[in-house]
């Protein structure tokens, strides 16, 4: 029966995988940003704009812990070490954790009657984290369009339910309440239904399985939020060195310039199951000409993201902003470059978890984290606001090459597919030897 049901999903290509994604992505990327303008045409102030920049701040920092890195450790988990019903299992651990530290800290830093509206937020975002489990299963069987559909429901639903709800009620609170609702008619409506299709599945999870992915990917959290540090240090020490004018100058101009990073994230997150396949397979070939053509993909995007802003980029931030922002147009070009930097580091570190390299992700991360205060310091005195740029710029180039060195490693110990070490020796290398947790 099973089998039977996996023939009416057939894998996709690559090509498909990844227009799908990419697509989808992008939809949501850009409902998610419209809600944000929304908020301030249907409202007759600034307040619920406000409260909503709080509240998506506060929710973001524990939905790295609620994450826990697990999306790049599902969907490179070709050797089925762990199984559908755990994965699912330890998100809703994580998520219940998350939830607790994210109310003790919000009663703790945030105004009281901001709660309500935090805690309903982190519930919409809870369903799209439970969601996101249904799609690294999804990816694995290669059906990456899926993902892009959900993407593209989850965007629509959740800002025509909130636009609806908020222009009518103008409350915040039952307007997130509103977009938590539409995502779980996704949920429940779409993705479970398709995520069947390749097997069943609950969320049952063991207190020792839920122990041993607790401290595999720890290193793997501390790394990623080490890596989000590293372009915020440069934003907070160009305040603190310029003033908030700077500041909101220099993240006005970076807006348009993380087009980058996602165009990026786009490209590689389809082949981040892939990477593992022809590194067991001992298919060294293979793997390193994957590796080549990401890595120039990621190089193209890079370069017609330059060009690209390079002759509409003060056109759009004028639109945007408006005409006072054109004379900082010179920004635009090193922060792209930093966003290339950063693409780069964000690629290698997913790529050396899907390898079970956490002590490489780590401390390519940590480094660059390190490197990065004494740079911006040194590069925001000499260059002003395009210090910022030219520091993570730097910082993300010494740790990719961290994480170049670890990976070198790892396709030198690939061996030939003729060569007399089994699959089972490699499989256990990456479960025990350089997999290790740092």
């Amino acid at each position: 029966m099973l089998d039977k049901r996996k023939k009416e999903l057939p894998p996709l290509s690559m090509r498909a995988n990844i227009i799908w994604n990419s697509v989808g992505s992008m939809v949501f990327l850009a409902c998610q940003w419209l809600t944000t303008v929304l908020v301030v045409r249907l409202s007759d102030g600034y307040g619920a704009a406000g409260l909503l920049s709080l509240v998506m701040s506060v929710v973001g920092t524990f939905s790295t812990f609620a994450m826990y890195k697990m999306g790049t450790y599902q969907v490179s988990d070709v050797r089925r070490e762990n199984s559908s019903n755990e994965y699912l299992g330890f998100r809703f651990v994580t998520l219940v954790l998350a939830f607790g530290g994210c109310v003790v800290y919000s009663l703790v830093t945030c105004p009281l009657d901001a709660l309500p509206a935090i805690v309903l937020y982190f519930i919409y975002k809870a369903i799209g984290l439970v969601i996101d489990i249904f799609h690294g299963i999804d990816q694995v069987h290669r059906r990456m369009d899926v993902i892009g559909k959900s993407f593209i429901l989850q965007g629509i639903f959740s800002i025509v339910f909130f636009a609806i709800v908020f222009g009518a009620t103008q409350s915040l609170e039952w307007a997130i309440a509103a977009m938590a609702f539409s995502s779980l008619i996704v949920l429940f409506a779409y993705d479970l239904p398709r995520s069947r299709l390749f097997g069943d599945f609950g969320r049952r999870i063991t207190v020792s399985k839920t122990i041993y992915l607790l401290k595999r990917s720890f290193s793997a959290v501390l790394a990623a939020l080490a890596g989000s540090a590293i372009s915020t240090v440069p934003k907070q020490l160009l305040l603190i060195a310029l003033g908030d004018a700077a500041l909101g100058i220099y993240s006005s101009v970076a807006a348009p310039a993380l087009i980058v990073q996602m165009g990026a994230t786009y490209l590689y997150a389809p082949m981040l199951s892939v990477f593992p396949e022809y590194y067991l397979k001992g298919d060294k070939l293979s793997f390193v000409r994957l590796l080549a053509r990401t890595v120039v993909g990621i190089l193209l995007v890079s370069i017609a993201a330059s060009i690209l802003l390079a002759l509409i980029g003060e056109w759009v931030l004028c639109l945007l902003f408006g005409d006072s922002i054109a004379p900082y147009t010179y920004l635009i070009q090193p922060v792209v470059v930093a966003s290339a930097a950063t693409a780069f580091l964000w690629f290698f570190g997913d790529l050396l978890i899907t390898l079970r390299s956490f002590r490489g992700n780590f401390v390519g991360n940590v480094v660059a984290l390190i490197l990065v205060v004494p740079l911006s310091v040194a590069c925001i005195y000499l260059w002003g606001m395009n210090g910022a740029s030219i520091a993570t710029a730097a910082a993300c180039l010494v740790g990719s090459l961290i994480m170049a060195a670890y990976l070198a490693r790892a396709i030198q110990s690939i061996p030939r597919e003729d060569a007399d070490e089994t699959a089972e020796v490699v499989e256990r290398r990456m479960s025990e030897g350089e997999g290790e947790s740092a």
